[in-house]
């Protein structure tokens, strides 16, 4: 996709957004845009693998009619072979195209078409009901609220709405017949990405910047073209597990997600990005509390939980006992669960697995429990890999740095920990930083190469990080320290007397102005 096709693509679909904008905030409107979208791409998907079984028989599933013996038998085929390799079917009249043209008044007396999307949309998780794929589309459209007064106050409103929207989708041609074109994958990422932008912290809890993932996915994937499994317990949108499709072949996708509308925007995005719903596992539910994947051994693990997120810990009693935490004599404090989120990585990272997870600065010096825990990783177990820190205001709803911590299991280098200071290299933006290609590859190589650079890298052995108590304070290890010019007292002098010379000059021009208008001098 070229730079224009994809600029040209974003503006299309900033254009659907408009639609909604001025009736609701960002975080309610993604909801029906995202929703709408994956309907559409529902819907092509079915037309396309309908078009190419009914191929031979030189008939077009689209002018199916439903009522007639014969449509109904090659509709019933259809919709057996669908279930089985889509997971999910829609009828001729259920497409999204049918309903666009009867909301154009292209076929039919009848524009009123929101009853029937309600159907078509509940219909969707219906057809999988039973089947293999029936956890992966079950509630999937859940947000998608057609009856919300924020669409119209009337149902004729409403209606409007709806049909303006799916007329705008209906111009943006996805290329799904182009096994290698992803319009719909870069669709759904720039949506998310400007959602996460404009709706603030609520809304950038599920994105991470696309720089940040892609250097994660480039350590996790170092040196690997295939991971049999990958996870993320505070996966989002699922945007950084997919991330690690783009550096090696995975073969199984696993996720778990608290917030349900997120929960729901993760498996869309699985199955918009061509992930076979036998190939991915998203869960909902609070993983820390709640792990829905208890026998999982990923060989890659990625995460950015929440920065400091409360939790129970000592609160609830069953946690200490919980094999996820009870190795590390304490539990993460109940006001910061940074250290349970790592921990709870590591019980599901393999013994060949690397893993990378994003944390606020402070995880990396303080005290009390966390520094136990810290110390204990380092210690006992000897898996903390490279630390990384991270520029300033890179993170939609938070202005902190962060750092990248980066732990395997088996270390090749096991006697030092490398630290990587790269939180002065990135390009200022309006509203958030940005990492170049250029510093994410330095990051990477360095990371790779282990590599010594001055004011920038330093492999610390475990010697020097005890001499430090376990603190892993980025600035303790690499000296970003810049010396300044001597000063010069001739040349500062010099330029004092220059000013002390402009100033009188000053002065008696003011004076001169006051006699001349006979008042006081302020002087």
């Amino acid at each position: 996709m070229s730079e224009e096709q994809k600029r040209l693509l974003e503006r299309q679909l900033w254009a659907v957004a408009d639609t909604l904008r001025s009736s609701m905030n960002a975080d309610e409107y993604k909801n029906y845009i995202l929703g709408f979208i994956f309907y559409k791409y529902l819907s092509e998907k079915q037309e396309v693998y309908a078009e190419n079984l009914l191929k031979n028989d030189k008939v077009d599933f689209a002018d199916l009619d439903e009522k007639k013996k014969q449509d109904q038998e090659y509709i019933e085929a259809v919709k057996n072979a669908s279930l089985e390799k889509l997971g999910f079917f829609l009828r001729p009249s259920q497409l999204f195209s049918q309903l666009v043209k009867k909301g154009k008044g292209e076929i039919g007396d009848d524009k009123f078409i929101l009853e029937e999307l309600k159907a078509v949309l509940n219909s969707i998780e219906q057809t999988s009901a039973g089947t293999d794929s029936e956890d992966d589309f079950k509630g999937l459209f859940d947000d998608v609220d057609l009856t919300s007064v924020r669409l119209g106050q009337s149902e004729k409103a409403k209606n409007e709405t709806i049909t303006e929207i799916l007329v705008h989708l209906s111009k943006i041609d996805f290329k799904l017949e182009d096994s290698k074109s992803d319009v719909l994958g870069d669709a759904y990422e720039y949506l998310i990405s400007q959602f996460a932008a404009g709706a603030g912290k609520k809304a950038g809890e599920f994105y991470t910047p696309s720089q940040v993932s892609r250097l994660m996915a480039m350590i996790v994937t170092e040196d690997k073209k295939k991971l049999r499994s990958v996870y993320d317990p505070t996966c989002g949108s699922g945007s950084l597990l997919l991330r690690l499709g783009d550096y090696a072949q995975v073969v199984d996708y696993y996720g778990q997600e608290y917030n349900t509308t997120t929960y729901n925007l993760a498996r869309m995005n699985m199955i918009l990005h061509g992930v076979h719903f036998s190939h991915f596992r998203i869960e909902n539910g609070n993983t820390l509390t709640e792990d829905k994947l208890p026998d999982l051994k990923a060989e890659a693990v990625v995460a950015n939980p929440p920065f400091g997120s409360n939790w129970k810990g000592d609160t609830d009693p069953t946690l200490a006992t919980d094999e996820r935490f009870s190795q590390y004599g304490r539990l993460a404090p109940k006001s910061a669960a940074d250290y349970a989120f790592v921990t709870h990585m590591l019980h599901h990272l393999a013994d060949n697995g690397t893993m990378t997870v994003v944390l606020p600065h402070g995880a990396l010096f303080r005290g009390g429990a966390e520094g136990h825990i810290r110390k204990y990783i380092i210690e006992k177990l000897n898996y903390l890999d490279a630390v990384i820190g991270l520029p300033s205001n890179l993170f939609y709803g938070t202005s902190i740095p962060a750092t990248v911590l980066v732990f395997k299991k088996c270390r090749k280098d096991d006697d030092s920990i490398l630290f990587i200071e790269a939180s002065r290299e990135f390009r200022k933006g309006k509203n958030q930083n940005h990492i170049d290609d250029e510093n994410i590859e330095k990051i990477f190589d360095t990371y790779k190469s282990r590599k010594e650079i001055e004011k920038y890298s330093h492999n610390a052995t475990l010697d020097e990080i005890k001499e430090n108590d376990f603190n892993l304070n980025i600035p303790r290890y690499v000296d970003t320290f810049e010396e300044e010019e001597p000063i010069n007292i001739n040349a500062v002098a010099k330029e004092l007397k220059e000013l002390n010379l402009k100033e009188m000059a000053l002065r008696s021009k003011i004076a001169e102005f006051c006699d001349e208008l006979k008042i006081d001098n302020p002087f």
